[in-house]
């Protein structure tokens, strides 16, 4: 902890190596962290991480700086951190070290809303924005947040009348999948998403995995999906399916709605596709046309362009790009307001107990 480092730095002698694991914790140059690591008294450095950007290309020279390849405090641009890396940092990805791993196949199934879902989405959205340019100054990232979730929500099903378009595309999916005895597995944002699904994908007896099932029937529920040949759909919630589970005899994923950040939809994705996998694993992700859902799919893929053309392209699914104060505001042409224009804001999974239907 910082305070633990703090009162260790005056004790520490020079040492031969310092490897720092989970580096970008010191990507923020200010931080007590970041200063007491850059303190500690060394002959040579390594940084150990899977994220070395989080959200903009700068915090990788704070990583450089603890390493001793560039000045302190210096600010390399992007052309610079391509050629530092090429110079000093030793990648390995995922289908370079599992190369017996069956493929990955993406697709992003982009849907139309239904006319009920549309005019109740516009509406929304036009209510929302007039009311957040109605705060003027007062606004605050929390605002914008708010109405991001209720359009995102919208676009999963129209709460008035029930119409999705989204539900459509996967009842046709899903019968070819059941047809053929495959299994699949479905991640929500929302817990009474997953409880609307339920009751709308009755026929096919989905099986339900989130944070509001008690821990001692979650067991029996992955054993059924694994043994049952019936069961043929675990429909799971980012917070509590994310991580931690072996699923890799399911053959398809399904991100009804998308998370902020990639690497916990990667996180989603890799339960099933993983060691063990015998088959190609085809993961779909839903995305509604004209919705702040591709408005925020386009910020993400921007992001994980500019990863790649620092670090190179390989595989660039494991890395955590969340969206900023600026980027959320940035989604209905709005400026941030006192200067909270580069923090952090999308929420990381909450604790399985404490998932909520609203915000989580």
């Amino acid at each position: 902890s910082d305070s633990s480092l703090d009162t260790d730095h005056s004790t520490l002698s020079k040492f031969d190596l310092v490897v720092l694991d989970e580096a970008q914790r010191i990507k923020n140059r200010d931080s007590l962290t970041s200063t007491v690591i850059r303190g500690i008294p060394r002959r040579r450095s390594l940084c150990l991480t899977g994220t070395p950007i989080e959200n903009r290309p700068e915090e990788m020279a704070s990583l450089f700086e603890f390493m001793g390849i560039i000045p302190p405090r210096s600010v390399p641009d992007v052309r610079q951190l391509t050629r530092l890396s090429e110079h000093y940092v030793l990648r390995r990805t995922k289908n370079l070290v599992m190369t017996d791993l069956p493929p990955r196949l993406d697709r992003d199934e982009i849907i139309e809303l239904t006319p009920a879902q549309k005019l109740a989405y516009t509406q929304a959205e036009k209510d929302g924005v007039i009311q957040l340019n109605e705060m003027g100054e007062s606004i605050t990232v929390q605002h914008v947040f708010e109405l991001v979730l209720r359009l995102k929500q919208i676009a999963n099903y129209d709460p008035y009348t029930g119409e999705s378009a989204k539900l459509e595309r996967l009842e046709a999916d899903m019968e070819e999948i059941a047809a053929s005895g495959g299994k699949a597995i479905l991640f929500s944002q929302w817990t009474n998403t997953i409880s609307w699904l339920e009751e709308k994908l009755a026929r096919f007896k989905p099986l339900v995995y989130h944070g509001k099932i008690p821990i001692k029937k979650r067991e029996p529920i992955l054993a059924r999906f694994k043994e049952d040949p019936n069961a043929n759909l675990l429909m799971m919630s980012y917070a509590t399916g994310a991580v931690g589970l072996n699923l890799q005899f399911a053959g398809y994923v399904f991100l009804y709605d998308r998370w902020w950040n990639p690497a916990v939809e990667d996180q989603a994705i890799n339960r099933a596709h993983r060691i063990g996998q015998k088959s190609q694993v085809i993961v779909t992700k839903f995305i509604s046309k004209d919705t702040i859902e591709e408005r925020i799919d386009r910020v993400l893929n921007e992001k994980r362009a500019l990863f790649a053309s620092i670090l190179g392209d390989g595989d660039n699914t494991n890395v955590s790009l969340s969206l900023n104060a600026s980027e959320i505001f940035g989604l209905f042409d709005m400026k941030a307001r006192h200067g909270k224009g580069t923090r952090s804001i999308a929420p990381p999974p909450p604790p399985e107990e404490d998932e909520d239907d609203d915000i989580d």
